[in-house]
């Protein structure tokens, strides 16, 4: 008789840590898309999780995001927060926050889980979807769009700009976004990370979104944003 149960796959603490890392990579590269930090023409187009997924062809962001997901990879991270703000003012508009919770078992005992490579690409996949409907649920970001010379000529956010034609000179972006990464406090970290302010959100809107479970690490993911 043949059987109905799903085959497991073997998930160790080394293995579900390159899994968190790489869904933090795609992760956030779709928030940079999505949200319209970045312009769509400085992203190409990628196959990953069953899904189109867009990777920033921006070499410094490319650098800054490989630079955390080493640290991930490394299990050296509870918790990162993608941070957006206004390029002008430096005003908190959007807070990603990644919980990673680590079954403490695995960590002390050194013992592996099971559960399917499908099981947890399903759960990927319903985050990744979120992520690029964020346009349904979250408002867009009306900071103003400029020319060099300071003249306001739109608001960013995918769906809102207006296409100027004939231009000869680039918008300047008015969005930023950094990365706040959360550790212990005896954990090694790259020299060039920095103390920082939690730059939280007063009373701000709060989604929660699907999370993901290796069996040996959960990742749960939500979004704060402020009331426009």
């Amino acid at each position: 008789m043949a059987s109905g149960s799903v085959a497991k796959d073997i998930i160790t603490l080394r293995g579900s840590e390159a899994i968190v890392s790489e869904f933090f990579g795609y992760a956030a590269n779709s928030v940079l898309y999505n949200r319209g930090v970045y312009p769509e023409e400085s992203f190409a187009k990628v196959k990953k999780y069953g899904l189109p997924m867009l990777l920033t062809q921006d070499e410094g962001v490319k650098s800054f995001i490989s630079n955390l997901t080493a640290q991930l990879s490394a299990g050296k991270l509870q918790r990162d927060v993608l941070v957006i703000m206004s390029k002008a003012t430096n005003e908190v508009l959007e807070r990603w926050n990644f919980s990673i919770e680590t079954d403490s078992e695995v960590v002390e005992k050194g013992v592996s889980r099971e559960k399917s490579d499908k099981e947890i690409m399903r759960e990927i996949q319903a985050i990744m979807r979120q992520i690029a409907s964020s346009i349904t649920y979250l408002s867009c970001l009306d900071e103003p769009l400029v020319d060099p010379n300071n003249r306001r000529i739109g608001f960013q956010g995918r769906n809102l700009v207006h296409p100027i034609h004939n231009m000869d000179w680039p918008l300047v972006r008015i969005c930023v976004f950094d990365v706040l990464a959360y550790t212990d406090k005896d954990v090694a970290v790259p020299f060039t990370w920095i103390e920082s302010d939690p730059k939280l959100i007063a009373n701000p809107q709060m989604v929660k979104l699907h999370s993901f479970d290796t069996k040996v690490k959960v990742v749960a993911k939500s979004v704060d944003q402020k009331l426009l």
